[in-house]
């Protein structure tokens, strides 16, 4: 009776570790299979703190091509007007995280390094090539487009020469706005124009300037 009962129990105790066992397997199992989703959940949302449209997160990046023109005006010390084609590049890096919470200027600053080529095509054909860091302010709105405000100083190198400017070396100024439109998560129609000036601060004569209304339609890719 005492050997029966012996194997009785450890009948039992087979059975419940059996059970233990496989409820642990189970377990295991779901937790791998639910994993990539979590993955690719985290994956899909990296560059936003909360949702698209609510605010980038800390250190997202991102990458615009974008192609304009400048339309010059012969106005405040320009003689003449110069109309200009550009290509630029730009890289991004947010600057940290979304503030002015519960507030409408609520969004992230972002620092952006640009270089730019391209030709003056009036009142003659000459080159440019430059490089332009900017300060630029995205407003979290919680929906596709993302409007913002940019300025920037930076160098440039250019043939343009009398009446306006002379010397290769001139410096450059920009500010202005423009809105992201986001197709999908991470990549955006981006459209600006700000105001451009190009002068070369006295360094050489005449030093008049270059002004006008620069427009830029590029795409941008946020990772």
């Amino acid at each position: 009776m005492k050997l029966k009962r012996v194997y009785a129990l450890a009948a039992v105790a087979l059975v419940l570790g059996t059970n233990v066992l496989r409820a642990q397997t189970h377990s295991e199992l779901a937790t791998t299979n639910a994993a990539p989703n979590l993955s690719l959940s985290s994956e899909t949302n990296g560059i936003w703190q909360n949702g698209i449209g609510e605010g980038f997160s800390p250190g997202a990046h991102d990458i615009t091509f974008a192609l304009g023109a400048n339309y010059g005006v012969a106005a405040f010390g320009s003689r003449e007007a110069h109309h200009l084609a550009i290509a630029s590049l730009t890289y991004g890096h947010m600057l940290g995280q979304v503030i002015g919470e519960g507030h409408w200027y609520r969004g992230n600053p972002e620092f952006r390094l640009e270089a730019f080529t391209g030709a003056q095509f009036s009142p003659s054909v000459e080159w440019f090539v430059g490089l332009t860091p900017h300060i630029r302010y995205n407003f979290a709105t919680g929906t596709r487009w993302v409007p913002f405000f940019d300025v920037g100083a930076g160098v440039t190198a250019t043939g343009i020469g009398p009446p306006d400017l002379s010397g290769t070396f001139e410096f450059n100024l920009q500010a202005g706005g423009g809105v992201h439109y986001f197709l999908e998560n991470n990549l955006a129609i981006t459209l600006d124009a700000h105001y451009t000036h190009w002068s070369c601060a006295g360094i050489h004569k005449p030093n008049n300037g270059l002004n006008g209304v620069t427009g830029m339609l590029g795409m941008t890719f946020f990772f």
